[in-house]
């Protein structure tokens, strides 16, 4: 790969996609690492296959096992809520953006990668404790010190303080393709219009005053 290369974690969603396309826009040679990590809704994996291809970047699929569970993501007998709910929602699968960090830190401190590109946003950590700010601020901290190649790595969050609408006028300025991903958490032929994920998307896409490919 060429000195200035990133690796970036994409997961099929609009905002991994945007953030792909902001590393791109970078000057960033992109790698993405796409993981199956046994999520109910595989749809995700082969949309973020499907924006790579579109992007023109090499990518691979890592897979995790992970057979304690613990969210509605992983395990059928936990239900996705069809409304907003407060608090750490039955979606969330714990420490999993630890888990996706360190496997991309060990992938960019072996290709010498100049930075890691994650999509986490401002509307994700109020309910997602791995999505807040204080978080990122650790997880660099410790990157220097539990590597050799920490203090030459960027974590890169351009999205992490911006809104659902904000991110989707962004990646329509840098041309993402809205239509490839995937936001429901239900992975169905069509989403269900009822998840938070679903709903943060249709928000988004209004707030915005664009049309949702998805839908239209």
């Amino acid at each position: 790969m060429k000195n200035k290369s990133a690796v970036v974690l994409l997961s099929g969603g609009l905002d991994s996609a945007t953030a792909l396309y902001l590393a791109q826009a970078e000057g960033y040679q992109c790698f993405c690492l796409i993981f199956d990590y046994g999520q109910l809704h595989k749809k995700e994996t082969i949309c973020a296959v499907r924006i790579a291809k579109q992007s023109g970047c090499a990518y691979g699929i890592s897979k995790i096992n992970l057979p304690w569970k613990g969210s509605a993501l992983l395990d059928k007998k936990v239900k996705v809520a069809d409304k907003i709910t407060k608090g750490v929602p039955a979606t969330y699968v714990p420490a999993r953006n630890i888990i996706f960090l360190s496997f991309a830190l060990s992938f960019a401190e072996t290709i010498k990668a100049k930075a890691i590109f994650i999509g986490a946003h401002a509307q994700d950590y109020s309910g997602y404790p791995d999505c807040r700010p204080e978080f990122f601020k650790s997880f660099i901290k410790m990157a220097k010190k539990g590597t050799i190649g920490g203090n030459k790595i960027k974590i890169a969050t351009p999205l992490l303080h911006k809104n659902k609408s904000q991110i989707i006028k962004l990646g329509k300025k840098h041309g993402v393709p809205f239509e490839l991903t995937w936001s429901c958490y239900r992975g169905k032929k069509y989403p269900c219009g009822k998840c938070a994920s679903c709903h943060y998307r249709a928000k988004g896409f209004k707030e915005a005053g664009l049309v949702d490919p998805l839908i239209d």
